[in-house]
């Protein structure tokens, strides 16, 4: 009996891809712990998605555009909601399935859209300076990650190794980082793409982006804070992201959208309109078993469709599979934190993480990143988490 009315019911019906006893990857929905396989249902005749569901990826889904994924869900909710369907061989217990990454990202972009996140690192590495650099409130600050290393949640994370120099020393060292972190971050991913020169605007955030997904962009802080000047992030980002095997589609989540926060100064109109709204969704973050962070996402200063809007002003093209990231997700208070450099101050103040002290990340750690977002009809939606541990350097 499939579970129509829990975090992952009828409400919600996140995608991904898996596979099952020897079966071709293909796309199907969680319905409570179980699989519903799409790709078998389309080859049934009870759904007809042009064959995307069959593919190994959701790409060729993402390519149809928002009137196919809406003709989609809906097939896919009365087909549940009917008693007399036969779904005998489509259901797969979710225990019993191998869960890949559910799309093929062809670009990644990560911001830094936090107001509190960024006040906190800029009192970190500034101290006696304003936390906010002067263009912090005029435009959402990002940077392009790798994409070939975003991976799906439970894959292992290797410590990465690069250069880092210590605050007192004369020359950089290399070997492993010694202060590797996370960053609960919440992503977005794209569906239908746009034209070289094109742009976004806030208005049409929903044409193009089909749903979201949590990541956890894992960041090397000692090699970060040695090759970020002048340019910014690269390897001590670079080696691995997170993110869910499952992606919410942003039609589960029309319960969720709520009032931004107000921006002053003013954006430049290209950056506003589009009602100005922001995600009510709730994070957890899990050390090791121990809850030690709960970060909110409603209050981030810079909205999804504003980052969109950006992304694409210059007229830089999006395809479908393109993921962007929120940046880190953090709130006014320590433990609302989203990521240990913050929890901890910078390594100063130490956490309990089950019976031990802790500052960075040590080998054998697992960390989980969770969250929830209210659905319709008061329901409570679970989005996919994306848990990994970390393996010794190489």
């Amino acid at each position: 009996m499939l579970d129509l009315t829990g975090p992952f019911g009828i409400h919600h019906l996140p995608y991904g891809v898996f596979t099952y006893g020897g079966v071709a990857p293909r796309v199907g929905v969680r319905v409570g712990d179980a699989v519903l396989d799409l790709g078998g249902a389309e080859a049934a005749g009870l759904i007809d998605a042009g064959g995307a569901f069959g593919q190994p990826t959701l790409n060729a889904h993402l390519a149809q555009g928002r009137a196919a994924w809406t003709a989609a869900r809906d097939r896919i909710t009365t087909l549940l909601r009917d008693e007399s369907a036969t779904l005998d061989g489509l259901v797969y217990p979710l225990t019993d399935v191998t869960l890949l990454l559910p799309f093929a990202v062809g670009d990644y972009v990560d911001f830094y859209s936090s107001e509190h996140h960024a006040a906190n690192v800029g009192a970190l590495f500034r101290p006696g300076s304003p936390p906010l650099l002067p263009n912090w409130k005029h435009l959402p600050i990002g940077y392009h990650g790798r994409a070939g290393t975003v991976v799906v949640s439970g894959t292992d994370v290797v410590r990465p190794c690069g250069q880092r120099k210590a605050p007192t020393a004369d020359v950089p060292t290399y070997g492993p980082t010694g202060r590797l972190d996370i960053e609960a971050e919440v992503g977005f991913v794209v569906g239908a793409g746009t034209a070289l020169g094109d742009r976004v605007g806030v208005a049409d955030f929903a044409d193009h982006v089909f749903g979201v997904v949590l990541v956890n962009d894992w960041s090397a802080r000692d090699i970060q804070a040695w090759e970020y000047q002048p340019l910014g992030p690269f390897l001590g980002k670079s080696f691995a992201t997170s993110v869910s095997a499952w992606v919410t589609p942003l039609a589960a989540l029309e319960a969720a959208w709520v009032p931004a926060p107000a921006q002053d100064p003013a954006v430049l109109p290209y950056l506003s309109g589009g009602g100005h709204r922001g995600l009510d969704l709730a994070l957890e973050v899990e050390w090791n078993g121990t809850v030690v962070s709960r970060p909110p996402f409603a209050p981030m200063y810079w909205t999804p469709a504003q980052q969109l809007a950006h992304l694409t002003v210059n007229g830089a093209s999006v395809r479908p599979g393109d993921l962007y990231a929120s940046g880190t997700v953090s709130g006014p208070e320590r433990d609302q934190t989203g990521s240990f450099l913050e929890l901890t101050w910078g390594g100063a103040e130490p956490v309990t993480v089950g019976d031990a002290k802790r500052t960075f990340l040590e080998d054998g750690d697992t960390v989980t990143v969770r969250a929830t977002a209210p659905g319709r009809d008061g329901a409570v939606l679970a989005l996919g988490e994306v848990t990994a541990t970390v393996l010794p350097s190489r």
